[in-house]
């Protein structure tokens, strides 16, 4: 199968093709036609792989195609080399599945913008490297699409870099996207940290024979076992947006709403999941770490559950909700359940992307509006944009029979099951906070009065560019958990876990190494799933019931509860902190010692120095070019002087 390196390769094309041509290729609908064909094309041929893999023997589905040999020097050697197996075609699949939807609709939604080739060009350029980071063979191959995907977010973050963007002290979208890169870069050092003391140990960067050979070279060293993990893990906080390093991705709304679909939601932010899915043995051999990635997931999830409960921007809200529900795969990892963790990641894909492109939907049709409460009774003028959304809410809910409802059932039992009740509740209490203001935000925009002026703002639906889009990601939304039934469902009706039965191969050896739980737990379970559910309704009934009418109600009541609303609506005060203790220190010893004394005095000083001592001397010597014949003779008499002594004297003695 030697065409699947085809995969990666298309998008390359499309970036090249636009990159270098966009201006002249003039009409938009070229321009985006191939950037969306180039990304349909990777789809197809991830068809075909996947189709391919499947009449292979379940415990040999797996293939590596070498591209060239990237680089050989003594005993280090490293292919450009693509590993296709279970997880890498399912995270491919996604990729180029929501990434070929996100551009037909960025097609719609970008019309008319003055730099429409350079967006496009960008989208590829990410999709490109992102393909790199989930199919490489090896963690060098993998860093370079960890970095690329980290290029090309501050590109598209960044894409009206004119623009003004309040939040978070951010004024301009640039700051957002700068903020962005170097918050990622915190963690990506730690990454490469860890690559270094992996190459160190095992004397190769390949996945294959480290995830082979981790329990015989690593065995009985846990204390170095866990140092790489946490270095891999903090790399991992910075992608996907976890507590310490999460703070950027809010603030990366500042760009056009398909990049927030694409890359906050579906695609990069996802990248720390899949780097712990790829190396599950090393974390299952290392109890501690697994212990942090579950006490930083369900922290997570939590905290910006809570703030996503007082956010008034559409986008923001969602941006919230995306780390939320990122601190509930960590907390799946940690706990063991890889599966789990990974099927939140698909159905995540599916309706987090439904939102956002509804999100951008409803923005376009209200002339750029992203406040909610100035919105309101949008679905008698978007009725295909709220059927929708209202799946997407639904789903992300986790109301039976969406996607989401089996996926986050499979995290809640597992955190019982591997973890302890009191994780079980601090998750369902996330869950309950999903619901809560996913409701909010649907009755604020769709439902009730409407509380925008007629005179400036005429809602519409958006074109077929955009709405179809949205009605297959809400297919995908509605039945894509069936791919992963919870055996407590699927045992009675004889349905399989189709999911769990496609990735047991790449997680069998990792999950040999963690606890294993006996006996019959389904009345348990079922109970556990009721409650969930029930929280989740709850979460919904309260948010209709103070938002239906508009904001009064809330109102009302935030000011009975004013200072765990302002506590809510400063995201605990966390950028302040930030500032204080990080960002202000840094800027204060960088002027005043780096600039003022290592630059100005230092640097600068050898640098003009060295120009002074030059121009001194030449001021020195050029005094014996005095233009009169009296003294060149004289000095020419002294130099014979001095030669006929230097050859003398030694004779002499």
């Amino acid at each position: 199968m030697n065409y699947a390196a085809l995969i990666p390769l298309f998008p390359l094309v499309g970036f090249a093709i636009i990159g270098l041509f966009g201006r002249r290729l003039g009409s938009e609908k070229v321009i985006g036609s191939i950037a969306s064909l180039a990304v349909l094309a990777s789809f197809v041929t991830a068809v075909a792989v996947f189709m391919g893999l499947t009449s292979m023997p379940a415990d040999a589905r797996s293939f590596t195609v070498p591209v060239y040999t990237w680089i050989a020097t003594g005993s280090f050697s490293v292919d450009i080399a693509y590993q296709f197996d279970q997880l890498s075609i399912l995270f491919t699949l996604i990729i180029t599945g929501i990434g070929f939807l996100i551009h037909v609709y960025s097609t719609g939604y970008m019309h008319g913008d003055r730099s429409f080739p350079r967006f496009f060009a960008y989208l590829n350029l990410f999709v490109f490297m992102m393909l790199n980071l989930v199919l490489a063979s090896n963690f060098l191959l993998t860093f370079l699409g960890w970095e690329g995907v980290g290029l090309a977010s501050y590109l598209l973050i960044g894409f009206w870099y004119d623009r003004k963007f309040e939040g978070s002290g951010i004024v301009w979208t640039g700051d957002a996207a700068k903020k962005a890169f170097i918050v990622n870069r915190i963690g990506d050092f730690g990454v490469l940290l860890a690559m270094f003391m992996l190459f160190n140990a095992f004397g190769t960067l390949e996945y294959a024979t480290i995830n082979a050979q981790a329990g015989v070279v690593l065995g009985g060293q846990e204390t170095l076992v866990t140092m790489i993990t946490l270095l891999l893990f903090l790399g991992c906080t910075g992608k996907s947006a976890q507590i310490p390093l999460g703070v950027w991705l809010p603030d990366a709304m500042a760009g056009p709403t398909p990049v927030s679909a694409l890359i906050h939601a579906a695609t990069m932010v996802t990248s720390g999941i899949f780097l712990i899915a790829r190396t599950n043995v090393l974390f299952a051999m290392s109890p501690t770490t697994m212990a942090v990635v579950t006490g930083i997931g369900i922290t997570t999830a939590l905290i910006a559950g809570t703030v996503g409960l007082v956010q008034n921007d559409i986008k923001k809200v969602l941006a919230y909700s995306t780390v939320s529900q990122l601190g509930f795969m960590f907390t799946a990892l940690g706990v063991g359940a890889f599966t789990a963790g990974v099927f939140h990641v698909m159905t995540h894909a599916f309706f987090k992307a439904l939102l956002f492109l509804g999100s951008g939907s409803v923005i376009h049709g209200m002339h750029e509006e992203q406040d909610i409460q100035k919105m309101g009774g949008l679905k008698k003028y978007m009725p295909i944009t709220y059927k929708t959304f209202l799946v997407g809410t639904l789903a992300i809910s986790g109301i039976p029979l969406f996607s989401g409802f089996f996926s986050k059932d499979e995290i809640l039992w597992f955190a019982w099951l591997n973890g302890s009740p009191i994780l079980w509740a601090v998750g369902a209490l996330a869950a309950f906070c999903t619901a809560f203001y996913m409701w909010r935000l649907t009755a604020l925009t769709f439902l009730g009065k409407e509380r925008f002026d007629h005179h400036h703002v005429h809602p519409h639906e958006s074109p077929k560019s955009m709405t179809i889009p949205l009605i297959i990601l809400a297919v995908l939304s509605a039945v894509g958990g069936l791919l992963g039934i919870p055996h407590v469902l699927g045992h009675p009706l004889h349905l399989p876990n189709l999911l769990e039965e496609w990735l047991a191969p790449i997680f069998a050896n990792g999950v040999a190494l963690l606890p294993k739980h006996t006996g019959d737990h389904t009345a348990l379970e079922f109970t556990l799933m009721a409650v969930s559910v029930g929280i989740g309704a709850f979460g919904i009934w309260l948010a209709h019931s103070l938002y239906k009418d508009g904001t009064e109600k809330a109102r009302a009541l935030g000011a009975r509860f004013s200072a765990v609303y302002k506590l809510l609506w400063r995201k605990y005060g966390v950028d302040e902190v930030y500032d204080v203790l990080i960002v202000s220190p840094i800027v204060v010893f960088s002027r005043s010692f780096l600039w003022k004394m290592v630059d100005v005095v230092l640097i600068d000083g050898i640098v003009n120095g060295s120009a002074r001592f030059v121009a001194s001397t030449g001021n020195v010597i050029r005094r014996i070019q005095t233009g009169v014949a009296q003294h060149y003779a004289l000095i020419m008499m002294v130099g014979i002087i001095a030669l006929i002594a230097i050859v003398t004297v030694p004779m002499l003695k």
